[in-house]
Parts: C-alpha cells; structure tokens; sequence
C-alpha cells in the first residue's frame, strides 16, 4: 500500500476517498480506530492508503481536484 495523505481533518480525508471511489481506485483510510483510544481529540493523524499500482493515478486526480498540497512525497 502507498500512502498518499496523512491528516487530522476528517472533511478531507472522506473528500479524498470520494474522488479516489469515484475513479474506481480502491483506498483505505488506515488508523480510524485510534481515535477512539485517543478519545476524539484528532490527535493522531489518519493515512489514505491506495495499491501501488494505482498511487500515479491516483497522485494526478487528487492534484487535479487541487489536493497536491496535501500529498505526501512518493518513495
């Protein structure tokens, strides 16, 4: 899995999820569940994950929808 955002803010990460679905790019929001042991604080940040094959794909529609800001450096 490739991660392309890590982030607090829930409005951006389901943003993110909703373009990648609609272009038929399976992703995953990893950590969701930390914040219940952190108590809803938004202390933890939450990553959106996609396949490797799909993370170029998906790098160029999330920077067309003006997201490339929030994209973490490729490895």
């Amino acid at each position: 899995m490739h991660e392309l955002i890590r982030a607090n803010d829930p409005v951006l990460l389901s943003y993110a999820e909703s373009l990648l679905k609609d272009a038929g790019i399976h992703c995953f929001i990893a950590d969701q569940g930390m914040s219940v042991l952190e108590g809803s604080l938004g202390m933890l940040q939450r990553r959106l994950l996609v396949d490797d094959e799909e993370a170029d794909r998906a790098r160029r529609i999330l920077a067309d929808a003006g997201l490339g800001d929030e994209l973490r450096a490729p490895k």
